[in-house]
């Protein structure tokens, strides 16, 4: 048992760990491939390696005509607009921002948990949707002299609040449907949405080539962070209890904040810590939140959720 836990708690940590990198990846290989483009590539390899995935698991690829229409919710909501809104603030701003402002997802999942699935809002969870509001605020600043910096911090802004909006809505699969199949279903749906937008803005073949950081990049962030790290995810919340889980997500900012400082040369200012404290404060409230006994219709435990992410 206790072997299982560390385990489990590896593939949590590598996992967030996999998901920080991806914006300081994105920032830089979004200086050769347009936002749009590089999403549409992300999901195409991630997609063909969730494919893999499934057919090696021998997974049901099935599913009931109410699940296919929270799977097309969650493409449209999450996995297009949310990460396309990821990748087009992340490049208007910084990798460090980016990693930051998007950790606050589980605080803005209260308000929509609330309406979709009829949970309380406790002191807690009302707290914590205040606290990583003020964060975002304090980071990119009211009157902030770089306005693209700051529109930059707007936009990530609603990729959290997107991507809280589909981790609630992930809830309402039902769980005969695999995780795999689910997750591979969605990213369909994103690439079916986002080829109009993307396609008169793919890079020519010969220009990534000319640049293996570029190729290197798109593959880490189409198998690595993307079908890699959503699969090292559900593997740990399978081993370790899903409350304890969230805790890991803390890596995402803080291996995300490094790279961005050791990798990419940006700086932290005051500001940036400050609207960091705010926003894990806010992260923190809901994670130690005391749990209770789960009630009600959609009360039950999904490990889905972890697919952020970004």
């Amino acid at each position: 048992m206790m072997k299982s836990s560390w385990v489990g708690a590896v593939c949590l940590a590598l996992a967030a760990s996999l998901w920080g990198g991806t914006y300081v990846v994105s920032k830089a290989v979004m200086n050769v491939v347009d936002p749009t483009a590089l999403i549409w590539l992300r999901y195409a390899l991630g997609a063909a390696a969730l494919a893999a995935a499934g057919l090696a698991r021998g997974a049901r690829w099935r599913m009931s005509a109410r699940d296919w229409l929270v799977v097309l919710c969650v493409g449209l909501v999450g996995y297009a607009l949310s990460i396309w809104a990821q990748f087009v603030g992340t490049h208007w701003s910084t990798a460090q921002m980016g990693a930051v402002i998007t950790s606050g997802t589980p605080a803005f999942m209260v308000i929509f948990a609330r309406l979709l699935l009829g949970e309380r809002i406790t002191w807690r969870r009302a707290l914590s949707v205040v606290f990583a509001t003020l964060g975002v605020l304090v980071m990119i600043g009211v009157g902030h002299a770089d306005r693209r910096m700051a529109w930059g911090g707007l936009i990530l802004l609603v990729a959290a609040v997107t991507w809280g909006l589909q981790s609630v809505l992930v809830k309402r699969v039902s769980r005969e449907a695999s995780s795999i199949v689910v997750t591979l279903y969605a990213m369909l749906v994103a690439l079916v949405a986002m080829t109009p937008l993307a396609w008169s803005h793919m890079p020519n073949v010969h220009v990534v080539l000319a640049h293996p950081w570029v190729w290197l990049g798109i593959l880490y962030l189409g198998v690595l962070s993307t079908a890699g790290a959503f699969l090292l995810w559900n593997e740990g919340l399978r081993r370790v209890p899903a409350g304890s889980g969230a805790v890991y997500f803390f890596f995402q900012p803080l291996v995300g904040t490094a790279l961005g400082w050791l990798v990419l040369g940006e700086t932290v200012s005051v500001t940036f810590w400050l609207g960091t404290a705010f926003i894990l404060a806010g992260v923190a409230l809901v994670v130690w939140e005391p749990v209770s006994a789960p009630s009600g219709k959609w009360a039950r435990v999904v490990s889905q959720e972890g697919s952020q992410d970004s």
